[in-house]
């Protein structure tokens, strides 16, 4: 993958699909961030704790604005498109040009866990990767017990491919990742 075409994430494009805008992150979207991000439920098995405060929110989210502009951050609000509301993250976490292979990740409130909108959000990312980055695969490292997440890639076409025992220390543990991901090739399955 050229890396030139990274620069999309300056202005990073909207993505709609039926129930869903996938836009830029902004500062106003730190109460709708913090309602979700502040759950434990919701960190559980991520590699970053509860968000403590309402400030903190705020302040990640203008340090988000610099992160875009310099091409350094490639993650999508997820919205619902009948009100606005931001309801969480879906997007790349990490590029690997030289292979033409990227990561993603994604994060929900758990107010809207089970209704099918983390599929339809990773859909439709793992499409913009295949489509407008031209990457031959993609991946997801989720830990171990994050069943959710699991099912997720699996209704996005991604196979299990590894499991990497005690590969990450987290919040005080040995935490096992297991490795899903989903060639372009694959897309002609799906």
């Amino acid at each position: 993958m050229d890396k030139d075409k990274l620069g999309i994430f300056a202005k990073i494009p909207t993505i709609e699909t039926p129930r869903l805008v996938l836009r830029k992150m902004k500062p106003s979207d730190s109460e709708d961030m913090f309602e979700y991000a502040s759950r434990p439920e919701v960190s559980e098995y991520l590699l970053w704790l509860p968000h403590a405060t309402p400030r903190y929110t705020k302040n990640y989210l203008h340090f988000l604005q610099s992160q875009y502009m310099t091409k350094n951050f490639y993650d999508w609000a997820v919205t619902v498109k009948s009100t606005g509301k931001m309801i969480g993250t879906c997007g790349f976490t990490s590029f690997d040009l030289s292979n033409n292979s990227a990561e993603v990740g994604y994060v929900l409130s758990s107010s809207y866990w089970g209704l099918g909108i983390a599929p339809e959000a990773l859909k439709s990312v793992i499409d913009f990767g295949f489509c407008e980055l031209e990457l031959h695969r993609i991946c997801a490292r989720i830990m171990d017990g994050n069943s959710r997440s699991e099912s997720v890639a699996r209704k996005c076409g991604m196979t299990l491919e590894a499991t990497m025992r005690d590969l990450l220390y987290v919040k005080g543990a040995y935490r096992t990742i297991k490795i899903y991901s989903v060639l372009e090739s694959d897309r002609n399955l799906l």
